[in-house]
């Protein structure tokens, strides 16, 4: 896939953090970018901020059916994804794991592996008519190792790594799919678990700097590998 050619590039969990700021790097760059996130609020200041050429859309990323709606609609503006980037995730308040409510397990495994799937089974499809593309499936490092009170994400990360390299085997020539840890950010993600120490790590617009170049450039020969973003 070349890195140079305008791309469709779609993002979940675009409101905020990591997703919020590859989508405005990618724009930037000159893609063109379709985004998803819960918070309505969110997605109707970036698609007046963006303009028509590229789509932020409220999406309950809990519900299948919200996201085979999405997929469709997407699709039918943009075409097929050429980079899709499965990053939206959420981690569980800090507890031992017996502690931890049902209700916020379940609510992990739905957004950070369940949604995934749905996205897949969503545009997959059409990239493999179109012939080329890349999924990214975001891990985390705790997706290949474990911490105390994070066991719910722990466990979802490390099912994207099998997930991932199960479904790169699966592939037609010409489309990958990778798992990737996008390193130690200073996101509310990691302020919930870190608290003050995650103000040490770099910010989202600063990682994304290095990051989006090194997204674009993944192609084909990058299927089933488990990979860290740059930085």
């Amino acid at each position: 896939m070349n890195q140079t050619k305008q791309k469709h590039v779609v993002i979940t969990g675009a409101s905020r953090g990591l997703g919020r700021a590859m989508a405005e790097a990618m724009i930037e760059a000159g893609h063109t970018i379709s985004g998803c996130a819960r918070s309505a609020e969110s997605m109707q200041a970036l698609q007046q901020a963006y303009g028509e050429q590229h789509r932020f859309d409220s999406v309950d990323l809990s519900s299948q059916a919200a996201i085979d709606d999405w997929c469709k609609h997407v699709i039918a503006q943009a075409g097929a994804p050429h980079l899709l980037l499965n990053n939206a995730g959420v981690i569980n308040t800090n507890a031992a794991l017996w502690d931890v409510d049902p209700a916020e397990f379940q609510s992990v495994m739905d957004v950070n592996i369940s949604a995934v799937f749905h996205t897949i089974r969503g545009f997959v499809p059409a990239m493999i008519e179109a012939g080329e593309g890349v999924v990214v499936n975001f891990s985390s490092g705790w997706g290949r190792s474990v911490s105390p009170e994070v066991a719910p994400y722990c466990a979802s990360k490390w099912a994207i790594e099998g997930m991932t390299q199960a479904m790169a085997a699966e592939l037609p020539d010409g489309i990958a799919a990778v798992a990737l840890n996008p390193g130690v950010i200073n996101t509310d993600m990691l302020q919930s678990c870190f608290g003050g120490a995650a103000d040490n790590h770099g910010d989202a617009t600063s990682w994304a700097k290095q990051a989006v170049p090194y997204l674009l450039s993944l192609n084909a020969d990058h299927n089933g590998q488990s990979l860290s973003a740059p930085g």
